[in-house]
């Protein structure tokens, strides 16, 4: 039998929590779940879950600052829920490195795709295999500038150095990096590295643009006003 996904879901209503939990177990989750931010980081590192589910409003430690916090220890994957479809709510949560966002009230059955969807990205049990963009057919070291992108070994140097990437980042690169120069237009970003088959948010696209920016050169990935991005070649 297949391990079960352990999420760790962070939700101070009750209600939400309770009613979550079951409609996530029922589809073969296991849950942990917490009242607010303190615990919730408490259970993460006693149980290191699969992902994490972390509404924006909790007490004790607020959803962006749990965000931030485990980010600091891990990449597991970071999904935030947001009672407003804000664009502070929305660009904190992203900014602190999660790596999409559900707004409230979401459906069941709505949530467990995007739940999946950022599993597959990831590779974690109960999400399937993480699909790599198509960057160098046999893996090897693309170089762009000062740039390294190691496709076979999933690693990024910087005029030598190592940089630090989360799964996310390191498929928005290997995108990129598959087609350099040509201009990638947002909606394909969200499918090819976010798997969605829907219209998503276009602001996650842009959040981890420029996260990955800080991270490569500012200049390395050129915005192309009114079409999406393209990598400098």
């Amino acid at each position: 039998m297949a391990e079960q996904t352990h999420v760790l879901f962070v939700e101070d209503d009750d209600v939400i929590r309770e009613a979550t939990q079951l409609a996530l177990e029922r589809d073969g989750f296991a849950v942990t779940a917490m009242p607010d931010g303190l615990s919730g980081l408490e259970a993460f590192r006693a149980d290191r879950p699969d992902i994490a589910l972390l509404d924006v409003m909790v007490p004790g430690l607020d959803g962006v600052s749990l965000c931030r916090r485990i980010r600091d220890e891990s990449t597991v994957p970071v999904i935030m829920l947001s009672a407003r479809a804000d664009s502070i709510d929305v660009v904190l949560g992203l900014e602190a490195g999660a790596d999409d966002y559900v707004t409230k009230p979401f459906d069941g059955a709505v949530l467990v795709a995007r739940i999946r969807a950022v599993l597959r990205r990831f590779g974690h049990a109960g999400g399937g295999r993480a699909e790599q963009p198509d960057a160098g057919a046999n893996g090897g070291v693309l170089t762009f500038g000062d740039l390294e992108v190691d496709t076979g070994g999933m690693e990024v140097r910087r005029a030598g150095r190592p940089v630090a990437l989360t799964p996310t980042e390191m498929r928005l690169l290997l995108e990129f990096s598959s087609a350099p120069g040509t201009v990638l237009s947002r909606d394909r970003l969200l499918e090819r590295v976010w798997d969605y088959g829907w219209g998503g948010d276009t602001r996650v696209v842009d959040v981890h643009v420029q996260r990955l920016r800080t991270k490569i050169g500012q200049d390395r990935i050129e915005t192309v006003r009114g079409f999406g991005y393209k990598l400098k070649a």
